[in-house]
């Protein structure tokens, strides 16, 4: 897994093979893990993601810059959400990313969190879906 973090716009890239994603979202989903992350050259590179169950309200994407990862914590109502698109994004048959965004009324993210914009291990545009995918 890639983790490269944009401070200037407040979101992290994220990218993987398809068994990474999955790893990951199965983590989000338990709300228990720590995963590691390649180094890539270019851009604040974060070391991995450490992800936690929390009592919420939704999920706080956040970056953690004492030791440099990304830390995603949550109730579970919020983290089945966001995992259900993790591994959807990792399952997809074609290519594409996920852009993952705070606004306001979101349905799972809570206010402050981080951007994701989640790279399917197909890379690519898709040939059917539009490009950005608001959640």
């Amino acid at each position: 897994m890639k983790l490269v973090s944009d401070p200037g716009f407040g979101e992290v890239d994220l990218s993987g093979s398809a068994e990474e994603l999955t790893c990951l979202a199965h983590a989000v989903a338990r709300g228990n893990g720590l995963l590691d992350a390649t180094p890539v050259p270019g851009g604040e590179v974060l070391g991995g993601v450490a992800v936690r169950a929390t009592s919420g309200p939704g999920v706080l994407v956040q970056w953690d810059a004492e030791r440099q990862i990304l830390v995603i914590g949550g109730d579970s109502v919020g983290r089945a959400a966001l995992a259900e698109q993790l591994l959807a994004m990792a399952t997809a048959e074609d290519g594409g990313h996920l852009h993952i965004d705070y606004f306001p009324g979101h349905a799972y993210l809570a206010e402050g969190s981080l951007s994701l914009v989640v790279n399917s291990p197909h890379g690519g545009m898709p040939l059917e879906r539009g490009g950005r995918v608001e959640s």
